[in-house]
C-alpha cells in the first residue's frame, strides 16, 4: 500500500522527498489546496470517497497509508 500512496504523491512532489514520516504542509511543501487534490487522487486511485471530516487527520503519508489499509478493500 505504501508504494501505491508514494506513486500517486509523486504526482505532486518530488519522489525523493516523499518518507514513511513526512508532514504533507511541513515537510512536503503543499498547501491546503494540495492536500484536497492529493485526496481526490487517492479517491480515484483507490475507488474510495474520503469524509471531509478525515481529511484532516491525514498530516503524513503514514497516516494516508493506514487510512487507506482500513478503507480499501
Amino acid at each position: 500500500m505504501y508504494e501505491r500512496v508514494v506513486g500517486v504523491l509523486s504526482n505532486f512532489v518530488d519522489r525523493s522527498m516523499i518518507k514513511e514520516d513526512s508532514a504533507l504542509v511541513d515537510d512536503l511543501g503543499l498547501s491546503s489546496l494540495d492536500v484536497i487534490n492529493i485526496v481526490a487522487a487517492f479517491e480515484d486511485e483507490f475507488g474510495i470517497e474520503v469524509p471531509d471530516r478525515v481529511i484532516p487527520t491525514l498530516r503524513t503519508v503514514k497516516d494516508i497509508t493506514e487510512y487507506l489499509e482500513k478503507n480499501v478493500e
